[in-house]
């Protein structure tokens, strides 16, 4: 569960609607998590395809955006890693 000011709001989310929901809808902070959005996006990817009026479309955008944060703040890019010796 996420600590500070998202926790009361984690709290009620995943009571209300359920833990994997929240998760969704959160920024993944474990890497089970991460897996999670990812192979939820995957499957959206899959159903929506090219069909920007999909009902499915702005979560699967969402998710996208969720996943390139986190990709971002935790994954060292390719010209980041210093050469091997």
């Amino acid at each position: 569960m996420p600590a500070g000011r998202d926790a009361g709001r984690y709290k009620f989310l995943s009571t209300t609607l359920g833990p994997d929901f929240v998760i969704g809808f959160m920024p993944p902070i474990t890497e089970a998590e991460y897996d999670q959005l990812v192979t939820m996006l995957d499957t959206l990817v899959d159903t929506v395809r090219e069909d920007e009026a999909h009902p499915l479309a702005s979560l699967m955008e969402i998710i996208g955006v969720l996943i390139e944060n986190h990709e971002d703040e935790h994954v060292p890019e390719i010209d980041a890693v210093p050469p091997a010796d």
